[in-house]
């Protein structure tokens, strides 16, 4: 019976098999997501490098989770933006989401290993299903890297250093100029209650007050009051506050604000917001920190202190695209996230910031390829190469005790190659030194080394060579 059926199947490959010539694919990358080339990983790469020794500099551990948590887990925890989450088949009795960012598995981790005290930082990919903008940077696929600190402190001492690391690494990128907006949850929620919003409103007029960097404040007015049925008297009023921005002087202004300094959470915040700018003063760059009332950040889960940094539009180089760029880092604090997660809802105060790293990738990227700058793909030092025939075996010895010295090396795949083709090789992939060897070479017990940019030769003995590649190839 079984030789039978084995028998019909393969009968029915075979028919099969006859039209897979005819089946034409469709090569292309899923809607939101992309391919990265050589050259794109190379400047991804020098961008995740100097996050990461930013993040190691200020002393953070790092973890990694599962692309995929309980469906459970991550419901709930992102307002409006719920929407937004992959959800994927019954796999063997679970129900899985792709995950959506990196602060709720984080709150998870911490909440199931019943950690209270840790710095991290995860640098992964998250997904969300959300519309494509990829010329700005945004996609349904793309990588976060955060940086966060859990633990019991002292108001506002880490929350001011999240802060620093953004301005560090802004500063360290050369994105041009940008500004980091700062706000509190508690402001915010004080100001809509004075402002006479319904409780039941405040997360749902927040979200609105969070659309303020992208649309006039008269249609986040008509939106509050056409589909949030705020009455127009309470978004006038909230108009009158969302426009404020300013400093400390800001801040002393609205401790002495008749409305606001009767409200215990926005008195509460105010004073945080006041020794967080303190401490910003300590570290020096107040200069690039804007407290900014309409902020909002329209995630569920914050509960103090919120901000972004947004890129200043630059002066463009000639030939190259405007790009209005926007936010490329945010966080905030959120107090009772892990909680959520905790049976005994033990609270771990925690605060964090996650950087934009495609937004940042995307201005590079367009900017390396106006300057036409060549970016190198490989970090090969040298070549080994031989001017004679029948040397193969020579190039493959020297070759293989480069790679044993730890020295990146490469040779030609082929027996007998041209000098010049290998000079030629040299050039286009940026090598900078070749060793070449020689009968006359061997016979001396030495090994030529070219460099590539000046044509200059020397003779190194077979011992020394690996310290001379070493000392022409080091950074300086």
């Amino acid at each position: 019976q079984i030789a039978k059926e084995v028998a019909k199947l393969l009968e029915m490959k075979a028919q099969l098999g006859a039209d897979e010539g005819k089946h034409k694919f469709v090569l292309k990358t899923p809607k939101g997501t992309r391919d990265y080339s050589p050259k794109q990983m190379a400047i991804r790469e020098r961008v995740f490098n100097a996050i990461i020794s930013c993040f190691k500099r200020h002393g953070a551990e790092v973890i990694d989770t599962p692309v995929f948590e309980l469906k459970e887990t991550l419901t709930g925890k992102y307002g409006e933006d719920s929407k937004l989450i992959y959800d994927l088949k019954d796999q063997g009795g679970e129900l899985l989401s792709l995950r959506y960012d990196l602060t709720v598995p984080f709150a998870r981790y911490l909440a199931m290993n019943k950690i209270t005290n840790i710095k991290r930082y995860h640098i992964a990919k998250v997904y969300r299903r959300d519309n494509p903008a990829t010329t700005r940077g945004r996609y349904r696929e793309f990588y976060q890297c955060d940086f966060d600190i859990a633990g019991q402190f002292d108001p506002m001492i880490p929350d001011a250093e999240c802060l620093k690391i953004v301005h560090e690494i802004l500063s360290d990128l050369q994105l041009g100029d940008f500004l980091i907006k700062v706000n509190d949850r508690r402001i915010l929620d004080g100001m809509f209650a004075v402002c006479g919003v319904p409780d039941p409103k405040f997360r749902s007029i927040c979200s609105s007050v969070d659309k303020l960097d992208k649309m006039a404040w008269e249609e986040v007015r008509s939106e509050m009051v056409a589909e949030k049925e705020l009455s127009p008297e309470a978004a006038d009023r909230i108009g009158d506050y969302v426009r404020l921005q300013g400093g400390l002087e800001l801040i002393e202004q609205l401790l002495q604000d008749p409305k606001l300094s009767q409200n215990k959470q926005a008195k509460e915040g105010l004073g945080d917001m006041k020794l967080l700018f303190e401490y910003l003063t300590l570290f020096g760059i107040t200069g690039k920190i804007r407290f900014d009332l309409s902020l909002a950040r329209g995630l569920d889960y914050y509960t103090g202190v919120i901000y972004e940094a947004v890129l200043l539009q630059q002066e463009r180089q000639p030939g190259e695209e405007p790009l209005g760029v926007g936010s490329v880092a945010g966080g905030g604090r959120y107090d009772g996230l892990v909680g959520m997660f905790d049976p005994k809802g033990r609270r771990v105060p925690c605060v964090g910031v996650s950087i934009g790293i495609e937004r940042i990738f995307s201005i590079l990227e367009q900017r390396l390829e106006a300057s036409e700058e060549k970016i190198r793909t490989t970090e090969t030092q040298v070549l080994v190469a031989s001017a004679q025939k029948k040397l193969l075996e020579e190039r493959l010895k020297l070759v293989s005790e480069l790679w044993d010295a730890g020295i990146k090396a490469e040779v030609l795949y082929k027996k007998n190659p041209k000098l010049l083709n290998q000079l030629q090789y040299c050039e286009d992939s940026g090598i900078p030194l070749v060793a070449i060897v020689g009968e006359q070479e061997l016979k001396d017990g030495v090994v030529k080394l070219r460099v590539v940019a000046t044509r200059e030769e020397v003779n190194v003995s077979r011992e020394s060579l690996v310290e001379e590649i070493r000392i022409r190839t080091s950074q300086p």
